[in-house]
């Protein structure tokens, strides 16, 4: 992964482990919501009794915050992108050496588009980052 860390995603992922106690390298935002990528069995560690470790985070940061588990390889994608997508749903998606098609539905287009196709641009990065594949919605 090509993933490239800024200052403000090194503070993030500092402050998910320090509150936490799980170490990870995949921050990254989408919608207005930090997104931390985490191995699977992990997710309820993150996670806390009642979801307290996500709310206090949000408290100090004042984003939604949401844990996906991390993708071992490329048949996990369609997963991957409905947990970071989600409550949005989509119809299908093909994956290609080239690029990841995802097929949706006039709504569900608009919504993962986003005003001035801001979505959009967010998760072409992420795919990139993530699966070294271009992304397109149809």
């Amino acid at each position: 992964m090509v993933n490239t860390l800024d200052m403000r995603d090194l503070r993030y992922l500092n402050l998910f482990e320090k509150i936490t106690g799980v170490r990870t390298r995949y921050c990254f935002e989408y919608n207005n919501a930090i997104l931390f990528s985490v191995p699977g069995i992990l997710i309820s560690k993150c996670l806390g009794p009642d979801a307290r470790n996500i709310h206090k985070m949000s408290e100090i940061l004042r984003k939604r915050i949401k844990v996906v588990p991390l993708p071992r390889n490329i048949g996990d994608a369609r997963a991957f992108i409905e947990s970071i997508v989600s409550p949005v749903t989509f119809k299908g998606l093909d994956i290609s050496p080239n690029e990841i098609i995802l097929t949706a539905g006039i709504q569900s287009k608009a919504a993962l588009i986003g005003r001035n196709k801001r979505r959009l641009i967010e998760m072409q990065k992420i795919v990139k980052d993530f699966f070294q594949r271009d992304f397109r919605i149809v």
